[in-house]
């Protein structure tokens, strides 16, 4: 079994809009090498993915693998380490739907409110799930592909009707347990010791915390943590934290009416010139300027990303 070459895990962050925070990666260039990467990587919203040929493998904390085959579907929750990688002499064909559930769903029926639909709260998990056992997983997954790919007339309405469908499946689903095969090895510690304060800055970013309180969640000192943070992240806790809230801001910009003062206390900032300074280091512009110019035109996703990644928008060769 082939062997990462080092521990070192790659976070990749997805820009998607607060009007329909769903990316949809899919084409005839979405075909996985056979060569395993040197990294495994993990991203801050749930992946799903869809094999439409060959077969591989997905490796998870650089030692544990399942098999995949045509035909399955993959849920991979945000903060999970993982790489993929085809069979010997193939390349299989994927399409891949991120999502930020919470998001998603959040103007959706109060009956919904308060399940987990990012269905990354299990402590056993099956990550892949076959057509032939799960034929409605695949059914729902092929039409949310083709409705997003087409796009008809209202088919964000039909995606996101479709989309809590399928989550709401695949809750029913992990809610029974059941790993595929046993992970018992223990991961590397920066692979997964990052996931808690992870999950903790996305769902916490609007309040005010100590960066040692994020070192305590992950039991590191101080000064581990940080150098362990950057990394991995590439930039220290607290540019990380007030990236998110950057970037959430971007949203509230471009999909409301609140004001600048209003949005920036709703992502944290102390002060609204703190927020302006913070913007202008991340935009290159002030957030008035910016929710004028995102009026006038749609910015591209590249111009919307706060930090750089390599390699997520196309498959690695």
């Amino acid at each position: 079994m082939p062997k990462q070459k080092n521990d070192i895990a790659e976070y990749r962050s997805y820009y998607l809009p607060s009007d329909f925070p769903v990316l949809l990666l899919s084409g005839e260039h979405w075909k996985i090498s056979n060569v395993p990467s040197k990294h495994l990587h993990f991203h801050n919203c749930l992946e799903i993915g869809m094999c439409h040929s060959e077969s591989g493998y997905m490796e998870f904390n650089g030692k544990e693998r399942l098999f995949f085959k045509e035909g399955d579907i993959t849920c991979i929750p945000r903060n999970i380490p993982h790489t993929t990688y085809s069979s010997p002499d193939t390349q299989s064909h994927w399409s891949y739907l991120f999502l930020n559930t919470q998001e998603l769903f959040k103007n959706m029926a109060p009956q919904i409110r308060g399940f987990d639909l990012s269905l990354s709260a299990y402590k056993e998990y099956k990550h892949i799930l076959s057509r032939d056992e799960y034929p409605h997983i695949y059914d729902l997954t092929a039409m949310i592909i083709r409705e997003i790919e087409e796009q008809r007339p209202q088919y964000q309405a039909s995606a996101m009707g479709l989309l809590l469908s399928l989550c709401i499946q695949l809750d029913r689903i992990q809610s029974k347990g059941g790993l595929e095969t046993t992970l018992t090895s223990q991961p590397p510690e920066n692979a997964m010791v990052l996931s808690p304060v992870l999950d903790y800055i996305e769902d916490h970013y609007a309040e005010q915390f100590d960066m040692n309180y994020l070192a305590d969640i992950c039991c590191l000192s101080p000064t581990h943590f940080r150098r362990l943070f950057h990394s991995i992240i590439g930039t220290s806790p607290l540019d990380f934290l007030n990236n998110t809230r950057i970037t959430k801001a971007c949203n509230l910009l471009r999909s409301t009416e609140h004001s600048i003062l209003d949005i920036s206390e709703m992502v944290g900032f102390r002060s609204v010139s703190s927020f302006n300074r913070h913007f202008m280091e991340a935009m290159q512009t002030t957030p008035r300027d910016y929710r004028n110019e995102t009026l006038l035109a749609k910015a591209s996703q590249e111009k919307m990303a706060i930090m750089d990644y390599t390699g997520w928008m196309y498959p690695e060769k």
